[in-house]
């Protein structure tokens, strides 16, 4: 069992570093004003259901049935009620979710519960919490979730799993569920109706694929602005396509960003006089495609960050103002019921997402078949073969990129706007945050493949006769590249150099 190697607070909003951390065993702590917090909500809940006006309060869940059922009274035990939660959101399919992505979306939940704003008991948080310590994650079937009253299906296996039922994985092995608390050293969670609800009615899942996803395709972006970068000082293209001057003319802040990234990155380069007057677009327009991608990866930003900062729960607990935590008074409180529960946001955010990610893989396809083209990459052989026709370089790889393209593109459909009215129409409108999200972080993983491929590229390039690069900044991506990839001299398979070209890229391209 892996052991836990960073610390994370529930003090205050997440951040995509913490989402991947969540990954592996890590500590989170819950801090003494988030645990009051949650034990003052946990008191008004029970204030409101049992207290004066108790008997003429309803809470949703606490005591309804659930959806189009609400109508109609739940179960009268508390632990009775969890099941009723729970069991009908049974209905999954599908391949199960990377474990990565569930335990991200319960670092969010535990988050959100820890506002003390779902009336949740102050046990739920700290076990919550304690799971992150081991390796333990709820298998999740990937399919199910339309992300209106949250990601209920998906949740609701997790819920389970944390109680013993279904399954899950520790240490990467999938096994009974509680067969893998046993191994993970956790005990099974009791839950009641407003726990059980509280745990499933949230976008978790949606807002944890969304930012993992913006997360890759922030790195892929900033990769591929410095392998464009590469590209223009090994052909020794004029650099005047960058001009600030130029860009501010344009008017985007994205391009004039990216242009000076670029400026900075060919600093002290010198272009070789033989190239033509103007370039190729994926070449003389990459600080206008690569500005517009970062003026839209800017919005998606803004909604993760709400998203990462906000509560998502239906109904919520609000306390009147008095004393303030760490008192029995909760005053009146009110009890809110809403729809905060709704992953419309993250469901737009994530299909400009998938956008901006086909437009990405795009220009890095462009890009590679540029570079293996003789008529104009400068007089390089076909393919950056060795020996064209005997050696057949980067053949294989340039194929394999044109279908990660198109798999993007036939993926890059939006999600947020189609609408399907479900249960009984209670949900009249649906976003599919959840299919919007999943398919972002899906398609981020192909536009890292396709970078990966570009680069493997340019370092081929570099082997069979392009000049060395001119610009320091670019000579150190290119060592990078070299001391990882020998080159392709004879052939051999490279999806594995393809793979680690995509990992060195990201850990030069994240900060």
């Amino acid at each position: 069992m892996l052991t836990p190697t960073d610390t994370v607070t529930l003090t205050g909003p997440l951040n995509a570093a913490a989402l991947r951390r969540a990954a592996l065993p890590l500590t989170v702590t819950v801090d003494e004003a988030a645990r009051a917090r949650v034990a003052r909500g946990r008191r008004l809940f029970h204030a409101l259901r049992r207290g004066p006006r108790g008997a003429d309060r309803r809470i949703y869940g606490a005591d309804t049935g659930f959806g189009a059922l609400v109508g109609y009274a739940g179960r009268t035990d508390d632990a009775d009620q969890c099941d009723n939660t729970l069991a009908h959101l049974g209905a999954g399919q599908g391949p199960d979710l990377p474990p990565g992505i569930v335990r991200a979306a319960l670092l969010l939940r535990t988050r959100s519960l820890a506002q003390g704003l779902s009336g949740v008991s102050p046990e739920v948080v700290d076990r919550l919490a304690a799971m992150f310590a081991t390796t333990f994650a709820p298998a999740v079937p990937r399919y199910g979730s339309v992300g209106a009253s949250g990601d209920l299906i998906p949740l609701a296996y997790a819920a389970q799993a944390l109680r013993g039922r279904g399954h899950a994985y520790v240490d990467g092995d999938r096994m009974p569920a509680g067969e893998a608390l046993t191994a993970a050293g956790l005990h099974p969670l009791a839950l009641d109706g407003r726990d059980a609800l509280a745990l499933v009615n949230g976008t978790s899942v949606t807002t944890a694929a969304t930012a993992l996803a913006l997360d890759a395709v922030r790195a892929a972006h900033r990769a591929l602005t410095a392998l464009t970068c590469l590209l223009t000082d090994l052909l020794g293209c004029d650099t005047g396509f960058l001009d600030a001057d130029l860009l501010r003319a344009y008017g985007h802040p994205g391009a004039v960003d990216v242009g000076g990234r670029m400026r900075r990155t060919l600093a002290g380069g010198t272009p070789s006089g033989t190239r033509p007057l103007q370039e190729p677009y994926s070449i003389r327009c990459a600080p206008q495609l690569l500005g517009a991608a970062e003026d839209a990866l800017r919005h998606v930003d803004g909604v993760v960050a709400a998203d990462l900062a906000g509560v998502s729960d239906n109904p919520l607990f609000f306390p009147a103002p008095g004393p303030g935590p760490g008192t029995d008074d909760v005053g009146e409180g009110k009890v809110v019921h809403g729809g905060n529960f709704f992953g419309q946001p993250a469901a737009f955010a994530a299909d400009l997402l998938a956008s901006v990610t086909a437009q990405l893989g795009n220009l890095a396809e462009r890009q590679l078949d540029l570079l293996v083209d003789p008529a104009r990459n400068g007089g390089l052989p076909p393919m950056l073969a060795t020996e064209p026709g005997v050696q057949h370089g980067l053949q294989g790889v340039q194929l394999a990129g044109t279908a990660f393209v198109a798999e993007i593109r036939r993926a890059a459909t939006p999600a947020g706007m189609q609408s399907l009215p479900t249960n009984l129409h209670n949900q009249d409108v649906v976003p599919f945050g959840t299919q919007a999200a999943l398919r972002a972080h899906d398609t981020a993983e192909l536009l890292g493949l396709l970078c990966g491929s570009l680069a493997l590229g340019l370092r081929q390039a570099a082997h069979v006769g392009a000049r060395r690069p001119t610009a320091p900044g670019c000579a150190e991506l290119l060592a990078a590249l070299a001391g990882a990839i020998p080159p392709v001299d004879p052939d051999r398979p490279l999806d594995s150099d393809v793979r680690t070209a995509a990992r060195l890229l990201l850990s030069y391209a994240r900060p």
